[in-house]
């Protein structure tokens, strides 16, 4: 089985709790739709972290949100899984973190991936001294081999995974209070608007806006675990 889930920022607990409730395996999927938070601090905390999400039954395929590293940027290895290029570590086998612009098959449908977002809350972060990384939007390169790989597919997949939204159906209800909406960089979302201006697909599953609700064919996910289909 391959289930969805939001934003987990490191806390594994109803994660834990949903594999004994379905009884999942190693062999079953777990897609995290950005800020799984595993590659966040660098060093033992995450690899104690890591660690501990070994224990779990159940494979964690993590989309790049804007609370972590991009793990191409991290010592993981390229391999293929699902028809497409993840990162890996051979230390923890079912922990994998996919690459913006792949096309995976999962569940017999064609899927491109499409992480990234602005963080809203940078300044308090560089305030604090708390992580924050300069790319956690797709950069210009992303940009372009996405949709190198859309080009590829005619514009036509089955599922977008990304982590934030189009900007036409951004949740304004979710907006945090006291942030000015004209100082956020929007610019991945009004990308990811002119990706859905003209793509041909079914669905979209997004993250980010820690909600769960359903606009058309796109589906933002925080809580849920849903089935993939």
């Amino acid at each position: 089985m391959i289930y969805l889930t939001g934003d987990t920022h490191r806390d594994f607990k109803r994660t834990a709790a949903f594999c004994d409730t379905v009884e999942s395996t190693a062999d079953d999927v777990l897609i995290i739709l950005g800020d799984a938070g595993i590659n966040y601090y660098g060093g033992a905390k995450d690899r104690w972290l890591k660690y501990q999400l070994t224990k779990l039954p159940i494979t964690l395929f993590c989309i790049h949100g804007n609370h972590e590293q991009r793990p191409e940027t991290l010592k993981h290895v390229k391999a293929e899984r699902f028809g497409g290029i993840a990162y890996w570590e051979s230390e923890y086998p079912n922990l994998l973190f996919a690459k913006d612009g792949e096309v995976y098959s999962l569940g017999g449908r064609r899927c491109i991936v499409i992480g990234g977002a602005y963080s809203v809350d940078k300044p308090l972060r560089l305030l604090n001294g708390w992580n924050w990384w300069p790319d956690e939007q797709p950069s210009a390169e992303t940009r372009a081999h996405v949709e190198s790989r859309l080009d590829a597919e005619g514009w036509r997949v089955d599922v977008v995974l990304s982590h934030t939204c189009p900007l036409k159906y951004e949740p304004r209800e979710m907006f945090i209070g006291g942030v000015d909406d004209a100082t956020v960089d929007k610019t991945t979302e009004k990308w990811l608007d002119a990706i859905e201006d003209n793509l041909e697909y079914s669905r979209w599953f997004c993250g980010h806006f820690h909600t769960d609700k359903t606009v058309g064919k796109l589906r933002f996910v925080y809580n849920d675990f849903l089935e993939f289909r």
